[in-house]
């Protein structure tokens, strides 16, 4: 049964997992294209495939803790130093994607596709947020985006290598 769970939970990762980090990773950069040229139809249909896929992918993701549950609760390491930490990291992963990615992949969606709105709120000079158009509004949604999807991207490649290496395990490398 633990071969079961464990299999499940790694195919689980990589079919769930996998595409919201690409994807995730690919929207802030087919943002700023639409942003460039807001007639780009092409660009637009990226944005909300990048966009669907996230989603999708991110609630089917639900099964990789539930098998990796079920399997750390089947070897018996539920306890352990290296599964704790993974369970945190993924915790704060998932926060990350649900909290931040997903809702700015929304408003700049919501901001393209609605011509003469504005993605974001910028920050002035004098630091008073204001929706109106600036120079660094185009730019600074998308880029903001992308450092939100590197953490994102970085929380579950480590985690990947907590689970292959297994700090103070007596199976670990």
């Amino acid at each position: 049964m633990t071969k079961f769970l464990l299999s499940v939970h790694v195919l689980a990762a990589i079919v769930a997992i996998g595409p919201v980090t690409v994807a995730a990773s690919m929207f802030p950069a087919a943002a700023r294209r639409a942003i460039a040229d807001p007639r780009d139809a092409a660009a637009h249909t990226t944005l909300r495939t990048l966009h669907r896929i996230c989603r999708v992918y991110a609630a089917v993701g639900i099964v990789v803790p539930v098998f990796g549950l079920a399997t750390a609760t089947s070897l018996g390491v539920l306890t352990d130093t290296w599964l704790l930490v993974s369970i945190a990291l993924t915790a704060i992963a998932a926060a990350l994607l649900v909290l931040r990615v997903l809702p700015r992949q929304q408003m700049l969606l919501t901001g393209i596709d609605a011509p003469g709105t504005q993605p974001e709120p910028t920050a002035t000079a004098t630091g008073a947020a204001t929706g109106a158009a600036t120079a660094s509004t185009p730019t600074t949604a998308p880029q903001r985006l992308a450092a939100y999807t590197g953490v994102f991207n970085l929380l579950w490649a480590t985690v990947t290598v907590l689970m292959i290496v297994r700090p103070g395990s007596t199976t670990g490398v």
